[in-house]
């Protein structure tokens, strides 16, 4: 009997994972075929997010250069390296442009036909154009899985779930927003994907509160306005007239910064130094566990400390008092206030110190006395925040960068990684491009688009919708219309998706944060007791081994590739247990 393998989600984690199969099988399964079932209603390779049907003016969040679906030589994995073309020498197109998301797509499927190409010639395909509904079956026995309109069951050895990005039910409060709006007439959009909004109910020239400054909000931007029919004429928006008016706040008050845009050169800090595998192995071998607010974040914030310093004493040492080595002799011995005290005395312009607090609140105890002068506030803040982006004078915030992806590939091994670290993440490493964020700064003069400050608070009363600040003391907006600008919480009881729900239901973890617990090893999906299920693994952003970003920028080592790696491994030695014992 020929083996089978059911991957639920054909989207780039569906497409990485069959990859990782393919160059590990000729090493690992020498078993009497395969059948490997992709239960996705999408395309195979560009999945939901990157379809072609969605508006041109969307564009990736980084640049063509940095976007790959191939593994390299940084990748600590145990499988062979196949390496491949990143999107812009696939795509032709300079490497520093940001490409729009069709183009990604067609990447996309380029590369899932490359690797299902690649399989052993007893390995088949399917693609069932369906929803998984639900997962039934023991740990000893196959599985079955269900799929939406089809009566008899998909029958599995194993099952990756790879679902990617959720949609989720409404939290107390979105369901109480969402009421209030059905009963005054008013206009709520919840968290979702920009993409897939309805946009018509928000009416020209009215107002709309806008709860959100990421990415999700940047997609709005460009819908309602460029999408409206309005254009840019260098740094000036001339509007159609077809465009509400934005009051955008979030926790923060400020847009995500601004991708870098100069290139590394010179020596890379040699990460990691503080924060590497011994000390998560001392982690994870705590009898008693970990907190970590105590015992993770003081590690994490040496360690970008460290990158930041290494690339201002070994690249701008002009602006340092000190000599390099006897600087990271005493960083290393030291701890809290013994590093900012050395800090203090040998960088002697505050500006070229790493202060993570105060990048995360930029806006703590900053007071305006009207929301006039605000907005003329707000907008030096971003100019300021573009010029420093995109000045190789400021390296060190690249190489904090770096740090950054560093740190998450070991927090990954920790597991349960919480949404506080993936917003501090995306807030300083993914934010948008910097033309983005200029066309930002032409709507705000345009009197499009209108800054409400941190903190934000949104109320329901007398029949409208109230928004105010911390920023601007006493200052209010009020609406007929909210977006929650941002994308749903990957919680599992909340997802909107039966299958997960069911997980959850037979037996699988959750952590606090609502995430999927799975192995941190080889992504088998962890129960109430903590025991690996067998049969069962998942992948992606809902489980507590997301991974940082979409994609893999080259040659950064690459988690999600080493996470594919493990999985391939895991299920094609198990598949080929199965078939030695059916031969026996």
């Amino acid at each position: 009997m020929r083996a089978s393998l059911v991957i639920v989600g054909a989207g780039p984690r569906g497409t990485g994972l069959i990859e990782r199969i393919a160059a590990n099988a000729p090493e690992l399964y020498a078993g009497s075929g395969l059948d490997i079932h992709l239960v996705d209603p999408h395309q195979p390779g560009a999945g939901r997010i990157w379809r072609a049907a969605q508006s041109p003016l969307l564009w990736m969040n980084s640049h063509a250069e940095d976007v790959t679906m191939f593994t390299d030589e940084t990748v600590a994995m145990e499988g062979p390296v196949r390496e491949g073309p990143t999107l812009h020498e696939w795509a032709g197109i300079d490497g520093r442009v940001f490409a729009d998301r069709q183009l990604q797509g067609s990447y996309l499927r380029w590369v899932h036909e490359q690797a299902v190409a690649a399989l052993p010639p007893d390995v088949t395909v399917h693609h069932h154009p369906r929803r998984a509904l639900r997962i039934s079956g023991s740990r000893e026995g196959r599985q079955q899985v269900w799929l939406e309109g089809r009566p008899r069951p998909l029958l599995a050895d194993l099952v990756v779930v790879a679902v990617g990005h959720l949609d989720a039910e409404l939290d107390d409060q979105q369901g109480e927003l969402a009421a209030y709006a059905r009963t005054h007439g008013l206009v709520h959009l919840p968290p979702d994907f920009t993409a897939d909004s309805d946009l018509s109910a928000l009416r020209p020239g009215e107002p709309v509160l806008v709860r959100g400054f990421g990415l999700a909000f940047v997609d709005l931007m460009v819908l309602l306005t460029e999408g409206r029919g309005g254009r840019y004429e260098g740094d000036t928006y001339v509007p159609s007239g077809q465009e509400p008016v934005l009051y955008v706040g979030s926790r923060r008050g400020v847009p995500y910064h601004s991708k870098i845009g100069y290139d590394w050169s010179g020596e890379r800090p040699p990460l990691p130094r503080f924060f590497g595998p011994v000390q998560v192995r001392e982690l994870l071998d705590r009898p008693h566990g970990f907190d970590f607010g105590r015992d993770v974040w003081p590690l994490v914030e040496k360690e970008l400390g460290f990158a930041h310093y290494h690339r201002l004493f070994t690249a701008h040492q002009e602006r340092t008092a000190m000599s390099w080595a006897d600087f990271e002799e005493k960083y290393a011995a030291g701890s809290g206030a013994e590093i900012q005290a050395l800090v203090a005395s040998a960088v002697p312009d505050p500006a070229d110190r790493l202060d993570l607090a105060a990048l995360d609140h930029p806006l703590d105890g900053v007071r305006y006395g009207s929301f006039e002068e605000f907005q003329e506030g707000l907008r030096g803040y971003v100019e300021a925040d573009l010029r420093r982006r995109h000045d190789d004078r400021n390296s060190p915030d690249l190489a904090v960068f770096l740090g950054l992806l560093s740190v998450y590939g070991q927090l990954i091994r920790l597991g349960g990684i919480g949404p506080w670290w993936h917003g501090f993440f995306s807030y300083l490493a993914s934010g948008p491009p910097g033309p983005r964020l200029r066309q930002l700064l032409a709507l705000s003069r345009a009197g499009i688009v209108k800054f409400l400050g941190a903190d934000m608070t949104v109320t329901a009363a007398d029949g409208v919708f109230r928004a105010a600040g911390a920023t601007v003391p006493g200052a209010f907006v009020e609406a007929r219309a909210l977006v929650e600008a941002r994308l749903p919480e990957p919680t599992v009881k909340r997802a909107s998706d039966p299958l997960l729900r069911e997980l959850a239901a037979d037996g699988a973890a959750e952590t606090a944060d609502g995430l999927l617990r799975v192995d941190p090893v080889d992504g088998r999906v962890l129960d109430r007791a903590g025991r690996p299920h067998p049969r069962r693994f998942a992948l992606g952003p809902f489980t507590d081994g997301r991974t940082p970003g979409a994609f893999t920028r080259p040659r950064t080592g690459g988690p999600a590739f080493r996470q594919n790696d493990a999985t391939a491994r895991a299920a094609l030695r198990f598949l080929a247990e199965l078939s030695s014992r059916a031969a026996a």
